[in-house]
This record gives C-alpha cells, sequence and structure tokens, in this order.
C-alpha cells in the first residue's frame, strides 16, 4: 500500500505544533506515512520547531505567506508518491487510530473522508458538516441564526442533526481542519484553488469533487480535537471569510442569484453588527464596497 502523505500548511505556529507532532504517531497508527510542511514564511520559530521534533519531515519553504492553498499544494508537490493525502491543520490534536478510520473509510465514491471533531475541553462534536450555500440557506441564517435554522435543511448551511454525527453522513462539504482525501480524488480535481487565501478553499475543493463524483463523508469514529481559529473574534479574518463565502458562490451562479445571495449574507452581518459584534461591522462595511469581490485580500 502506498504511504499516506500528512500535508501540514504553517505559518507562525511554533506554539502549537509540538502537540501536533506529539499526537502525530498515535493518530497515525497502522498507516505507513510520510510527513511534508510548507512553511509561509513564518517570523517565529516554526521551521526550528519542525527540525527539532521532526527530522524527517520533508519542510518547503515557500518564501512567502503565499495563503492556504498554495501551501497545501507545495506540500503536495513536494511529497512524491502517496495512496492517500492527509491535510491537517497544526493545530488538529488526532485521537489514536484516526487517520486509519478515515482511509479505511475512502472509496465506494467516498472521495474525501473527515473525522468527528472536538474543540478543546468539549464533549459535544463540534458541528462540521455543511450544506452548498444557496439564497434560502443564507436567509434563514440571517433571520432566525444558523444554529436555529440548522434543523431545517433548506435554511441553513449548518448540519446541526445529531444523528448525523453518529453515523457515516455524506455532507456537501465539511470544516477542512483534517481531511483524507483518496489519491484518485487528487488526481481527478487537481490543485487547490489559491484565488482563496483563507476559507472557503475547501469549501470549493470539496464542491469540485462532488461534481466530479467524490463525495465528502464524515467518519464518526475518528476523532480529533481542534483548538481552533480566531475567525469569530476577529475582525479583518471574519471579514475575509465572508468575502471568499460569496466569492465562490459567484463562481458557481448567475450575477441576479450572486446579488441576491449577497444581500441576504449582507443584512445576516448588518443584524450581528447591530447586537454590537465587531467582526460582523467589519465584514458588512466591506461587503458593501463596489469591488469588494474581486480579488482576496491577504491577512
Amino acid at each position: 500500500m502506498s504511504p499516506v502523505a500528512v500535508i501540514v500548511v504553517t505559518w507562525n505556529s511554533a506554539s502549537v505544533l509540538p502537540g501536533f507532532l506529539a499526537a502525530l504517531p498515535d493518530g497515525m497508527a497502522g498507516l505507513d506515512w510520510r510527513l511534508v510542511v510548507a512553511d509561509n514564511d513564518s517570523a517565529d520559530d516554526t521551521v526550528e520547531v519542525l527540525r527539532t521534533l521532526a527530522p524527517d519531515a520533508t519542510i518547503v519553504q515557500t518564501g512567502r505567506n503565499a495563503g492556504y492553498a498554495a501551501g497545501v499544494n507545495a506540500a503536495l508537490g513536494a511529497a512524491g508518491e502517496y495512496g492517500t493525502a492527509l491535510i491537517c491543520n497544526p493545530d488538529i490534536r488526532m485521537r489514536e487510530g484516526c487517520a486509519k478510520r478515515l482511509v479505511d473509510s475512502l472509496g465506494e465514491g467516498v472521495g474525501i473522508a473527515v473525522p468527528l471533531l472536538y474543540e478543546e475541553g468539549s464533549d459535544t462534536p463540534h458541528h462540521s458538516l455543511r450544506r452548498e450555500s444557496s439564497v434560502t440557506r443564507a436567509l434563514g441564517e440571517a433571520l432566525i441564526g444558523n444554529t436555529r435554522a440548522g434543523r431545517f435543511p433548506r435554511l441553513s448551511e449548518l448540519v446541526t442533526d445529531p444523528a448525523a454525527y453518529r453515523r457515516p453522513t455524506r455532507a456537501d462539504w465539511a470544516t477542512g481542519a483534517l481531511m483524507a482525501i483518496s489519491g484518485e480524488c487528487v488526481t481527478a480535481c487537481g490543485l487547490w484553488d489559491e484565488s482563496f487565501f483563507l476559507y472557503s478553499e475547501e469549501t470549493e475543493y470539496c464542491l469540485r469533487a462532488r461534481d466530479r463524483g467524490y463525495a465528502t463523508q464524515l467518519e464518526p469514529t475518528a476523532e480529533a480535537v481542534h483548538l481552533g481559529g480566531d475567525s469569530q473574534v476577529s475582525p479583518r479574518l471574519w471579514t475575509l471569510l465572508t468575502l471568499n463565502r460569496v466569492r465562490l458562490y459567484s463562481r458557481r451562479h448567475g450575477p441576479l442569484a450572486t446579488l441576491a445571495f449577497r444581500t441576504a449574507v449582507l443584512l445576516r452581518e448588518t443584524s450581528r453588527a447591530a447586537l454590537g459584534r465587531p467582526a460582523a461591522r467589519a465584514a458588512a462595511s466591506t461587503l458593501v464596497r463596489p469591488g469588494a469581490l474581486r480579488a482576496t485580500p491577504g491577512p
């Protein structure tokens, strides 16, 4: 069996890498694997930490903060021959046997497998499964919130049904913190879309895979802890997430549908801005600017 290429993209990740690397042997138990890291010009000790704690890893230094998709592409290009690509955030902590369960669940139409994710210190699975964006779902989330709307498939992207997280469940896309992608799926889909600097790149990839006949599926017996990010609290990152969500929609729909979707997303951000949320205020103010969707701004 061909080895698994463990693909990690880092940027100033020195504080989270030791925990990731410590959990990696148990998480990869039962598999032949190699670690390939693309570093996006970290200003901290990320590369030194890797060289010290993972001396056998292949390290690709991109020389710039190239974005997540560009980092994935660079690491995949340096991975050599592999049967499965395991795309990991460095703030993931795989539990024992996680990767093998993901790899074993690939095939029979499944091109991307994702685990049950837990937030740090929580025993409740994170709602990581998503439905494809639509105007109706954007309006539902704007009017009643994505958690409440998640109970109704037509009104939210978020899959909140507890039963969906207790069985293998296919979804349009899933949170990209940890995903196993079959070699066949990688070949069929090609490179990740580097026009998305951060956020929506995994959405685009999952939808592209689905278009080519490869489903995204949750494997609930595979578990991992995700330390999480600051998109919910950083106005800059939340704005980037919001813009890329609309940009991706515009790639797959006509101008009138995109205008309706953009308006629905703006309604959501405006309503949350009225509740005193700075991140929503920043997203709303940027979303109304002419040309806001033409290019992805980097952090």
